[in-house]
């Protein structure tokens, strides 16, 4: 898999990440032990996870995964904190300096290692000034905590006004943020600030669900994400009359290449400009491994244009 550096700085990933939302939830440890192994067989090395996923139950998972299924030094493993799933809603966001030193370290604890190699701030505190926050991004830096830093779910003027107030040793070098062919209002603001401060894009729900991948054109299966009433609400959202078009223009291009639906979405914003890597999540490793074949496509520019045009 090839590897990419991610925005200005000297951090390489594999151009495809591997999602842990599901661990713990749909993804026992059994399962989430084989993704991890074919991962990093394929070459993959950026994974993704957070004390926010399954209610902290990712984390566990992949803590027990480190050194005895993978060693911990193959992978560049991604964090975040600012989020609290254990607090009542309106108080679950703390981007304060003690809410983010307290989870980051919380999170070392659980996966058993003494750094994270990229460290984002979940989302945007309005109750916590912003120098506070670069400041404390620093100070995970200068600590020996974390290796790198960004920003999780943030908008253009918010990752500017972070990037601008961001000491030099603690520069922000990636923001990690839905992008998809369903969902592209990042690029208006978020993509060239990102370009403009030097981070890299982490795509996530590169695959929209996986409404994408064509399989909800004819209703919804049984066995799906958007079955399930956990999820539901999260994949119904995409199936408008705008995306129906924009997936039957995916369809056709797969027919057309000889390939899935599912590669051709992939390829897509994997290759967009600014994304340093694209994370994607499975919930078995049947699904991973048509992940993993999918990754090997390169579109064809002319089939590239023509997705930009319809889901504009």
């Amino acid at each position: 898999m090839e590897q990419r550096t991610v925005g200005a700085s000297g951090l390489r990933v594999s151009r495809l990440g591997l999602g842990t939302l599901t661990w713990g939830r749909g993804t026992d440890g059994d399962e989430a032990a084989a993704q991890l192994s074919a991962f990093v067989d394929a070459g993959g090395t950026l994974v993704d996870t957070s004390p926010a996923y399954g209610d902290g139950m990712s984390q566990r998972i992949l803590a027990e995964l480190l050194d005895d299924v993978v060693p911990r030094d193959r992978l560049v493993l991604s964090g975040s904190s600012g989020i609290d799933t254990s607090k009542l809603r309106e108080g679950r966001v703390d981007c304060s300096r003690g809410g983010l030193l307290t989870q980051l370290d919380a999170t070392l604890r659980e996966l058993g290692t003494d750094h994270l190699d990229v460290w984002q701030v979940a989302t945007w505190d309005p109750q916590t000034p912003v120098d506070e926050v670069a400041a404390t991004l620093e100070y995970a830096i200068t600590s020996g905590r974390v290796r790198y830093v960004g920003v999780r779910g943030y908008l253009g003027w918010q990752l500017a006004t972070a990037a601008s107030a961001a000491p030099r040793g603690a520069r922000l070098v990636s923001t990690q943020v839905e992008y998809s062919l369903l969902a592209r209002g990042v690029e208006e603001e978020l993509i060239p600030a990102a370009t403009y401060h030097g981070a890299g894009v982490f795509a996530a729900v590169p695959l929209a669900g996986g409404v994408l991948t064509g399989k909800y054109r004819s209703g919804i299966p049984a066995d799906s994400r958007g079955a399930d009433e956990v999820h539901a609400e999260e994949v119904r959202h995409y199936l408008t009359d705008s995306a129906v078009r924009v997936v039957d223009a995916v369809v056709t291009a797969a027919d057309g290449l000889g390939t899935s639906p599912l590669a051709v979405a992939l390829a897509w914003v994997r290759d967009r400009p600014g994304v340093a890597s694209a994370l994607v999540g499975a919930r078995d490793l049947a699904q991973l491994t048509g992940v993993l074949v999918a990754e090997e496509l390169e579109l064809p520019a002319a089939i590239a244009s023509a997705l930009d045009d319809v889901s504009a």
